[in-house]
This record gives C-alpha cells, sequence and structure tokens, in this order.
C-alpha cells in the first residue's frame, strides 16, 4: 500500500469499456506523479491509500479491470514527515590566537611626567 496525495482529477472522454465510469485521480507519490482510479470518491488536497498489482484490479471491481493503481481510501488525519533538507556542513572551527602581551604599566619612552 501506498499513502499519496490526491492533486486533480484526470478526464479522460476517450476511453475502452472495461473502464466504465470510474473516476481518475492525478496523485503525488514523493516528486512522482501518476494516475490512480478512484474507488472511493477521494477529492483534490486529500491524503490517500493505494493499493497496486492485482489488488489494483480487485479493489476497482473486477480482476480483468486495467488498473495498476487504485485509491482504497482516504486519511482522516496525515502530518507527513518534513522534507529532508540537505546537511550542511558546518564551517571548521579554528583555534583563536592568543592577544599579544600588553607592556607593563606605567613605562613609556619618555620622561617622567609633571
Amino acid at each position: 500500500m501506498l499513502i499519496v496525495k490526491v492533486i486533480k482529477p484526470l478526464v479522460s472522454t476517450n476511453r475502452i469499456p472495461d473502464f466504465e465510469h470510474k473516476h481518475l485521480q492525478v496523485v503525488q507519490d514523493g516528486s512522482t506523479k501518476k494516475v490512480a482510479v478512484d474507488a472511493v470518491g477521494a477529492k483534490p488536497g486529500d491524503w490517500v491509500i493505494c493499493v497496486s498489482s492485482s489488488a489494483a484490479r480487485e479493489a476497482a471491481g473486477s480482476k480483468s479491470y486495467p488498473s495498476d493503481l487504485t485509491i482504497v481510501g482516504i486519511i482522516d488525519h496525515w502530518e507527513p514527515d518534513p522534507p529532508k533538507s540537505p546537511a550542511t556542513p558546518s564551517a571548521p572551527t579554528t583555534p583563536s590566537t592568543p592577544a599579544p602581551p600588553s607592556a607593563p604599566p606605567g613605562n613609556s619612552s619618555g620622561g617622567q611626567s609633571a
């Protein structure tokens, strides 16, 4: 099973007879868009559960149905993991160099002050 997001409906007026009147949806799986048969009435923006392979054909109505991805459930609440950002290497740290010692107090190059 897959968890995907419904993007928009896909309208196809010319279809083979086995497609009957099933709705099709464009779904997004990561960065890939796919077409799924909608067996549950999902809307754009819904997170849904999909099945593939022979389970998709049977969920769509028949093992002879020409589907390899079928929406079988609408998820009520889902918070997807945030996208992973590439790790940015931190700048190498260099040890700080100590400040040069200051001159002792009271020594100046002139004479005495008045």
